[in-house]
């Protein structure tokens, strides 16, 4: 049996002993809102639906979150009415206006999020967060409870439900529970500034299995193990699963880079819509390279200092004025808390000050600044017409807008730089112009680099870095985790080539 024929064996044989797929997230993928009176859907955005929404949809199954809004009359027949589409169910979890503001934007967002992200500065470690994290863990655990059997396999996703496990298995349930972690894990240093850090390790013992996105991830978690939770052994940790015992607990806990719909993607890229988007962006800046930067409002993304690095650049290589547009979106995110209101006031400032200093004959406008999100045309649109992606987080889980500009560059044509601390340097290094976020210098001469790379050398690297995507798409991603919750066998998981940055030292 050659490797292809044992591969989909695998798959059949996870989905023969996965009877059924329940995905748990915070969010539901669909956004309601009222208009005229009755609630209406649409698809929802961010790195988790995009990655789980073609999964589901050749799957089935549930999906269980929160709707966004309180549960009332109307809502409940418009989620039965927009699972039609899709295929597969959704169950809303309720949650009151004070469970929203503890649990999601307390807990989750203001101790989580940052702390995992290295950013413990930014930490609110407000006791009644915790509690309000626990209580809001078991609503949704009694809730999955309701929809599901001991048949299903029910994976949790991300950093808002990571003591589900627990619950769950405190009502007897026995299915099989999955966690995947969106976002990175962090270094034992980091994680110790955590009061709740031992339970929160503790619940995430109780999973079947725990997935991160890098093998670093991993190591992290594995290693605030050893330090606070007792004598642990592991097995098989060459690979890219291992197997974790602790006080009588046993848990595997693996590493599963999270992917695209790569056709997808390719097949609308090359859509005659999509073609005259681009030209049409090209048509409004004629004879300019165009690099572009798609991120969410988050201060772990590093707009700031991208565009400083980019005023840099146009001061030291004034040949590229009048030549170059940098075209910057931002997705609008968690609107009216004080901390993305003034990162938002620093890059609006930032991008008049650069314009004003720069702006030049001939109706040159050094960056472009979108603050609005773009649909999927639009999107790919900006993919196909862009020469260079500069995608520069201090922290990311992955970074799946890395994977969709390389899948949309049909001509491999297009250069990526890449912050070193993104996940997704782990599996395209050896393509991408690696740089690191936080240096303004390095990031100003990598635009340099990128815009004056040959096109031979532009073709090499983004052949390879599409090629990598190809094979590691989102259905590699779903049915390596899937195997990996029945596989015994630990040696037979494909793993990918962990990464340890080169350092520089730049003038």
């Amino acid at each position: 049996m050659d490797s292809d024929d044992s591969a989909m064996t695998d798959e059949r044989a996870a989905d023969q002993q996965v009877r059924r797929l329940v995905v748990v997230s915070n969010r539901l993928p669909v956004v309601l809102s009222q208009e005229n009176g009755k609630w209406v859907t649409e698809p929802g955005s961010g790195g988790l639906v995009t990655a789980l929404a073609p999964v589901l949809r050749d799957r089935g199954g549930l999906w269980i979150g929160w709707p966004g809004t309180a549960l009332g009359p109307g809502v409940e027949e418009a989620l039965d009415k927009a699972s039609r589409t899709p295929g597969y169910s959704f169950v809303p979890v309720s949650l009151d206006d004070e469970e929203v503001g503890c649990y999601y934007r307390g807990f989750s967002n203001e101790v989580v999020w940052p702390l995992f992200h290295d950013l413990q500065t930014r930490c609110n470690f407000d006791p009644a967060y915790w509690k309000c994290y626990k209580d809001v863990n078991r609503k949704f655990a009694k809730v999955t409870l309701e929809h599901t059997d001991d048949d299903d396999f029910i994976w949790i996703h991300d950093y808002h439900l990571m003591l589900m496990a627990e619950e769950l298995r405190k009502t007897g349930s026995r299915a099989r529970l999955g966690f995947f972690l969106h976002i990175p894990f962090p270094p034992l240093d980091i994680f110790l500034k955590l009061p709740w850090r031992d339970q929160l390790l503790r619940g995430l013992l109780c999973f079947d299995l725990v997935g991160f996105q890098t093998l670093r991830d991993r190591r992290n978690f594995v290693q605030c193990l050893r330090a606070l939770v007792g004598d642990v052994d592991t097995h098989g940790g060459r690979g890219q699963v291992c197997e974790i015992d602790t006080d009588h607990m046993g848990v595997r806990a693996g590493a599963f880079p999270i992917s695209i719909d790569f056709r997808q993607f390719e097949e609308e890229a090359r859509s005659r819509e999509v073609a005259e988007t681009a030209w049409n962006i090209h048509e409004n800046l004629p004879e300019r390279q165009i690099i572009l930067g798609v991120d969410r409002m988050d201060y772990t993304k590093g707009i700031p200092e991208r565009l400083r690095a980019f005023r840099r650049f146009l001061d030291k290589h004034p040949e590229h004025r009048e030549k170059v547009t940098l075209v910057q979106v931002v997705v609008p995110s968690r609107r009216g808390i004080p901390e993305y209101e003034e990162l938002k006031t620093e890059i609006e400032r930032l991008v008049g000050e650069i314009n004003g200093q720069f702006t030049g004959r001939a109706g040159w406008v050094p960056i472009h600044y979108i603050y609005r999100s773009l649909d999927r045309r639009e999107l790919l649109g900006y993919y196909r017409a862009s020469e260079v992606a500069l995608l520069t987080p201090f922290k990311d889980g992955m970074n799946l807008v890395a994977k969709e500009y390389c899948a949309c560059s049909l001509e491999e044509n297009c250069v990526l730089v890449l912050s070193e601390f993104a996940g997704a340097v782990a599996e395209m290094h050896n393509g991408a112009i690696v740089v690191n976020p936080y240096d303004i210098v390095g990031m100003a001469e990598a635009i340099h680099a990128a815009l004056e790379m040959p096109a031979d050398e532009r073709h090499r690297r983004m052949h390879m870095l599409r090629r990598g995507i190809r094979r590691h798409d989102i259905f590699w991603w779903v049915d390596s985790f899937l195997r990996a919750s029945i596989e015994q066998d630990l040696g037979s998981f494909p793993v990918v080539e962990d990464y340890t940055p080169e350092r520089t030292v730049t003038e």
